[in-house]
C-alpha cells in the first residue's frame, strides 16, 4: 500500500525530532529577538539612539547595515554564551561520567569474596 510507507515515512524518529526542532527554534526566535531588543535599548541608553538608520559614508548610508551587524552579533552572542556553550559544558560532563569505570556487579562482588575466602581457607 502506498499509504502505509508514507505513513512510515512521516513517522520515522529523524522527521519528528526535525519539526520539533524547527518549532522550537522558531520559538526560541522570538526570545532571542526581544533580548536582543532589551541590549540594543541600553546601548541607546548608553549612547543614544540604537538605531544606526540614518548613518551615512560619503552619502551612502550604511546605517541599515550597521542596526543589521550590531543585531547579529547580539544574537550570536546570546545564542553561544545561552545554548552552545552550556550544552557543550554538559556534553563534557557527560562524557567524564561515561570514562568513570563502572561499579562491580553484585556476581562480581560474590566472586571477589568467594575468592578471598578461599585464600585465606588455603
Amino acid at each position: 500500500m502506498p499509504m502505509k510507507g508514507f505513513r512510515d515515512f512521516l513517522m520515522r524518529g529523524n522527521l519528528i525530532d526535525l519539526a520539533v526542532a524547527f518549532i522550537l527554534g522558531a520559538s526560541f526566535n522570538a526570545v532571542v529577538t526581544a533580548f536582543t531588543k532589551i541590549i540594543m535599548d541600553l546601548i541607546g541608553l548608553i549612547g543614544g539612539n540604537p538605531d544606526f538608520g540614518t548613518v551615512a559614508v560619503g552619502g551612502v548610508n550604511i546605517g541599515q547595515f550597521l542596526t543589521a551587524l550590531v543585531s547579529f552579533v547580539i544574537m550570536a552572542a546570546v545564542l553561544y554564551f545561552g545554548v552552545v556553550r552550556p550544552y557543550k559544558l554538559l556534553q563534557g560532563k557527560l562524557a567524564k561520567k561515561k570514562d568513570e569505570p563502572a561499579p562491580p556487579t553484585t556476581d562480581e562482588l560474590l566472586a571477589e569474596i568467594r575468592d578471598l575466602l578461599a585464600q585465606s581457607k588455603g
